[in-house]
C-alpha cells in the first residue's frame, strides 16, 4: 500500500475525553440534556454538525440555537485539548517508519480543519502528512466518501492503493463508500466486534503492525 488515509480522533491522538468533556459542558451551558461519555464515544467519528442533534432528537433546534451550541463546544474544546490530549502510545514511530518507507499519508477527520491543524501541530505530527481533510472542506460527512475521494481526485491517487485507517465504524464505511481499502483500528472508539461487522481488510491490534499493510 502507498496511500495511508487516517482518521484523527481516536486513531492517531487519544482526544476521547476532550470530546466527551467539551461537550457536556457545552450541553450543560445550553441547558440541554447532557449526553453520558458512552454515548458520546459511540458517535465521536461523526461531525458534530450531525451527532449532537442525534443525541437530543426530540430537541428542535433553531439555527442559530444550533450554531451557538456548536461555537460554546468548540470554545470549550480548544480549552480543555492541551489537557486532555495525548498521541496513541506507538503512532509517532509508525509514521516515522511509514515515512522512511516513502509512504504518502493523508488525515480525513469529522474535525474542523482549523482544529485538525492546531492538532496536529501541538502533536508535533504534522511533518508526516501531506493534506488533511476536514468537515469544513466537504458536503457530505462522514460516512460518505466525500473526505476520502477529495484527497484521491487532489492527489490523482488510485483508489487500490489506498487504505483508510479508522477506529470507527463510520471511517470504514467511508473507506468502502470510496473504493479504497480500510482498516480498522482497536484501540479507539469502537470495539472489535463492531469493527469486524463492517469487513475490513485489516484489523489492527497496535501501531506496530501499520507499517505492514
Amino acid at each position: 500500500m502507498q496511500n495511508y488515509i487516517f482518521d484523527f480522533d481516536g486513531t492517531l491522538a487519544n482526544s476521547g475525553k476532550t470530546g466527551v468533556l467539551a461537550t457536556q459542558a457545552a450541553f450543560r451551558e445550553r441547558t440541554l440534556p447532557v449526553p453520558q461519555a458512552n454515548l458520546l464515544n459511540y458517535y465521536m467519528g461523526i461531525p458534530i454538525e450531525v451527532s449532537f442533534k442525534k443525541m437530543v432528537p426530540d430537541h428542535n433546534f433553531t439555527d442559530q440555537e444550533f450554531a451557538e451550541l456548536l461555537t460554546c463546544f468548540r470554545q470549550y474544546y480548544h480549552k480543555l485539548e492541551a489537557a486532555n490530549m495525548t498521541l496513541v502510545k506507538g503512532i509517532l514511530p509508525a509514521l516515522q517508519r511509514l515515512s522512511e518507507q516513502g509512504k504518502q499519508l493523508y488525515v480525513v477527520s469529522s474535525k474542523h480543519s482549523k482544529a485538525l491543524l492546531r492538532n496536529l501541530r501541538e502533536l508535533k505530527i504534522s511533518r508526516y502528512f501531506a493534506d488533511v481533510v476536514g468537515s469544513d472542506q466537504v458536503v457530505h460527512f462522514k460516512p460518505a466518501p466525500d473526505g476520502v475521494l477529495a484527497v484521491i481526485k487532489l492527489y490523482n491517487l488510485n483508489p487500490h492503493d489506498c487504505v483508510m485507517i479508522g477506529d470507527a465504524i463510520f471511517d470504514l464505511q467511508m473507506g468502502k463508500s470510496a473504493g479504497v481499502h480500510t482498516c480498522g483500528v482497536t484501540w479507539g472508539a469502537h470495539d472489535t466486534v463492531s469493527l469486524l461487522k463492517e469487513h475490513p481488510d485489516y484489523i489492527l491490534a497496535t501501531p506496530d503492525d501499520l507499517p505492514t499493510i
